[in-house]
C-alpha cells in the first residue's frame, strides 16, 4: 500500500527543473518554432498574392519618413539650445563693462613655439598698380630687332615707331640699325617740334588733333593755365611735343611713280641711275614672274602704313635677280634715298617694277629684258639689314605684288 503511495505522489509532483533552468529551455524551444512557421506562411501567402515587393517599399518609406523626422526634431532642439545660450550671453553683455588695464611689464611672458624660417615684415603701405605711362622712354635698338617688333613689345602701332623718330630713321623701315637710340613714345602718335610760323590751332589740326589735345597732355609738361587762347598758344619755339593720336603722311623716300620709257627724267630725283627718253622696246605680258629664287620673305611685307610699300624677298649675296615681266630699263645706278644700287624696268602696259639694294647691275639704261631674264644680284647696299631683295610693283599706285605674284 505504501508502494501504491509513493507512486500516486510521484504522479502528482512534477518534475524539478534542471540546472540553469532546462525545463523552461525546453518548453522556449517547443514555442519558437510554431512562431517562425506562421511568419514564413503569412510571408509565402503575401508573396504568392504579390504582395511582397509593395509591402517592402512601403515599410522602406515610412522608415525614412521616420528617420527624417527623427533628424528635424533633433536639429530644431540644437538650434533652440543655441538660441537660449545666445540670449544670456546678449543680456550679460547689455549692462557696462569695466575695462581692464594691462600691464605690459608685469604680463606675463607667453611660452610660444619657436619657428624656423625667414621672418616678414608687415607691410603697412597700400600696393599701387602701375600707371599708364607718360613719359618718352628711350630704347637701344639690338641685333635681329624690327620696327613691327619693337612697336608690340611696347603696345604701339609700328607707324608710331617711325613718327617718332624721324631725324634717325627717316621715315624707313630699313633704316633700323644695332646701337640706335629710338623715342618710344608713351601713347601712338607723333613726335614733332613745334617751330611756329603759324598759329598752334592749325598745327595741331595738320596732325589731326585739337591744340587742347596737345596742351593739357600731362607727358608734355605744359601748364593749360598759362595759355588763355590754346588757339594762338605762346609755346616757346624749338619745343618737342607728344601729339597724342596725331596722324601725318611720311615723308617719301622711295621711287616715283610714272617713271615710264617716254618721261625716266622723272627720277632724277633719285640719283645717277635715272635714264634718258627711250622709244620703243619690249613690252611687259600683264603677268609676273618671282625676280628672285626664294619666294618667301625675310622681312618686311607690303606695309603701306609703315611706309614699306614693296616686300623683302629672301635671296643670298649673289644669286640673281630676274625680271618679273619684260619691258625696258629706266633707272639703273645708284640711289640717293636708301635703295642703294637700283634698277627699274617699265613694262610699256602702265606697270612698272623696282628691285632694289643690289650687289651687281648686269643691265643698263635703255635695254630691253625679257621676263625671268637676269638683270642683277642680291645684295644689302643702302639702308639695309641684310642681304635680300627689296621689289616693289607700281601702275599709277604702289601695289601689293602678292597680288599678282604667282603662288610660291
Amino acid at each position: 500500500m505504501m508502494t501504491d503511495m509513493q507512486n500516486n505522489f510521484k504522479e502528482d509532483v512534477p518534475e524539478p527543473a534542471d540546472k540553469g533552468g532546462r525545463k523552461e529551455q525546453g518548453i522556449a524551444t517547443e514555442t519558437n518554432p510554431r512562431q517562425r512557421n506562421f511568419l514564413a506562411r503569412w510571408m509565402s501567402s503575401l508573396v504568392e498574392m504579390g504582395l511582397g515587393e509593395p509591402l517592402l517599399r512601403i515599410g522602406t518609406n515610412l522608415f525614412s519618413i521616420l528617420a527624417i523626422g527623427i533628424v528635424i526634431a533633433l536639429v530644431q532642439g540644437f538650434y533652440r539650445q543655441l538660441e537660449g545660450s545666445s540670449s544670456k550671453t546678449t543680456g550679460q553683455a547689455s549692462g557696462p563693462v569695466a575695462t581692464a588695464s594691462v600691464d605690459s611689464v608685469s604680463a606675463p611672458a607667453l611660452d610660444l613655439p619657436i619657428i624656423d624660417g625667414i621672418s616678414r615684415s608687415a607691410q603697412i603701405h597700400t600696393n599701387i598698380p602701375n600707371r599708364p605711362r607718360q613719359e618718352i622712354t628711350i630704347y637701344t635698338v639690338q641685333e635681329g630687332d624690327t620696327v613691327f617688333g619693337i612697336a608690340e613689345k611696347f603696345g604701339l602701332d609700328p607707324q608710331t615707331i617711325l613718327w617718332g623718330n624721324y631725324e634717325i630713321l627717316l621715315d624707313d623701315p630699313h633704316s633700323l640699325q644695332p646701337g640706335q637710340e629710338l623715342n618710344i613714345l608713351p601713347v601712338d602718335g607723333v613726335y614733332w617740334e613745334w617751330l611756329g610760323g603759324l598759329s598752334f590751332g592749325s598745327w595741331a589740326e595738320f596732325y589731326g588733333v585739337t591744340a587742347a589735345d596737345i596742351i593739357e597732355y600731362p607727358g608734355n609738361n605744359l601748364d593749360p593755365k598759362a595759355f588763355a587762347d590754346y588757339e594762338n598758344a605762346n609755346i616757346e619755339v624749338g619745343t618737342w611735343l607728344i601729339i597724342p593720336g596725331g596722324k601725318r603722311e611720311f615723308v617719301s623716300w622711295s621711287a616715283p611713280l610714272g617713271v615710264t620709257r617716254e618721261n625716266p627724267a622723272s627720277a632724277r630725283v633719285l640719283g645717277a641711275g635715272a635714264c634718258d627718253p627711250v622709244s620703243g622696246g619690249a613690252v611687259g605680258y600683264g603677268y609676273y614672274v618671282y625676280p628672285t629664287n626664294k619666294h618667301y620673305l625675310s622681312g618686311f611685307g607690303y606695309s603701306p602704313e609703315t611706309n614699306h610699300n614693296g616686300i623683302d624677298l629672301a635671296g643670298n649675296e649673289g644669286e640673281g635677280v630676274y625680271a618679273a615681266d619684260a619691258g625696258v630699263i629706266v633707272y639703273a645706278g645708284w640711289n640717293d634715298y636708301g635703295y642703294g644700287y637700283m634698277i627699274m624696268v617699265d613694262h610699256g602696259n602702265g606697270f612698272q617694277s623696282l628691285y632694289a639694294h643690289l650687289s651687281a647691275l648686269n643691265v643698263g639704261c635703255g635695254q630691253s629684258v625679257g621676263q625671268g631674264e637676269v638683270i642683277g644680284a642680291v645684295g644689302s647696299t643702302g639702308r639695309s639689314s641684310g642681304p635680300h631683295l627689296h621689289f616693289e610693283l607700281m601702275a599709277g599706285a604702289k601695289v601689293n605684288p602678292f597680288d599678282y605674284l604667282p603662288p610660291p
